[in-house]
């Protein structure tokens, strides 16, 4: 059975938050068929021509984006935070003339919650932590979507590249950088009321905090993964297998999922409206070493791990009390 929305009886606002979250649903498409529908045009074919080239020899994804701050000050993030709402839970505070390497758990379908948090000032980051400059770091290939790209970019987001990482943390102006760690291969087991991480396999965001001395932050959105329902994709499966397989060539993941409507809150591309309570746990320090050994990384990993189940203990019920399961680590 669908549940129709009320529409008459819906408040402005709530009706204003749900257009700008379904304008930036929308955006890469609009995004894309905009400039494919700019080559019906022959006058346009010059700066077609012109932005192609700009596209394939501006580097700034991997000189640490371009951030415009008014951009990332439009009250149109702040809609599409309340939307949800998306809210910051700070644990400790943060030296802004530090650098930090943040690694944001879960991955959730699309990280609404680290767009939100990290790309904008939709929750205030900026106030929470006292001016802390940083850039969250996303694929390659986002970087190739035309006009799409722009807007990355003027968000601040930056390739999550390894020479990336390590020139926004070398930046003169103290920047700490932001990375979803389990990536696309986590996305696949993003089930409401669960959180599965895939976490045991990636040290490689442990090693870049090693070799450029920067602390660690483990930060846990509780929530991200209750904002679609993703189709039973249980491991060996036909659809968990094409899943896979898709994600091991192309390096992205294809989720099978819905979410709600505009006009109905059970079938659509939305997300739902569901809270994500974003928990930043303590620093883990780290010494710069060059070359860390296995045992030393495992050692900040074991460190790091044990910090993120502390702030999900300590928050679950809180934030999950609904939950089916509590969190675990895999891989």
């Amino acid at each position: 059975m669908v549940h129709w929305v009320p529409f008459l009886k819906i408040p402005l606002y709530r009706r204003i938050q749900t257009t700008c979250i379904l304008i930036w649903t929308l955006i890469l498409p609009i995004c894309f068929f905009s400039f494919l529908t700019c080559f019906f045009f022959p006058v346009m074919w010059p700066f077609l021509i012109l932005y192609i080239f700009w596209i394939y020899y501006d580097k700034a994804p991997q000189n640490g984006g371009r951030p415009i701050k008014w951009i990332r000050n439009l009250r149109f993030w702040r809609q599409i935070a309340s939307y949800f709402p998306v809210t910051i839970v700070k644990e400790a505070d943060l030296d802004p003339k530090q650098r930090y390497l943040f690694g944001y758990h879960p991955h959730g379908i699309i990280s609404h919650g680290a767009l939100v948090n990290f790309a904008t000032e939709g929750t205030n980051f900026s106030k929470i932590f006292n001016g802390l400059k940083l850039r969250l770091l996303t694929l390659e290939s986002n970087f190739r979507i035309p006009l799409y790209r722009d807007i990355l970019i003027c968000l601040g987001l930056a390739s999550v590249s390894l020479s990336s990482c390590n020139k926004i943390l070398s930046m003169k102006d103290p920047t700490s950088i932001v990375i979803v760690v389990g990536g696309a291969a986590e996305a696949l087991d993003a089930h409401p009321q669960t959180n599965s991480l895939t976490l045991r396999k990636r040290k490689g965001f442990i090693k870049v905090a090693l070799r450029n001395g920067v602390s660690l932050v483990p930060v846990f959105s509780f929530g991200e993964n209750d904002l679609y329902t993703q189709i039973p994709n249980p491991k060996g499966s036909k659809l968990r297998k094409f899943q896979d397989w898709v994600c091991r060539v192309a390096g992205v993941s294809p989720p099978a999922f819905y979410g709600r409507g505009v006009f109905n809150y059970d079938y659509g591309i939305l997300p739902k409206r569901k809270q994500v309570a974003t928990v930043f746990g303590k620093p883990i320090k780290c010494e710069k070493i060059e070359n860390p050994s296995d045992e030393q990384v495992n050692k900040i990993q074991e460190l790091y791990i044990d910090e993120l189940m502390r702030i999900y203990d300590k928050y679950k019920d809180v934030y999950a009390p609904d939950r089916k399961s509590d969190l675990s680590i895999k891989e």
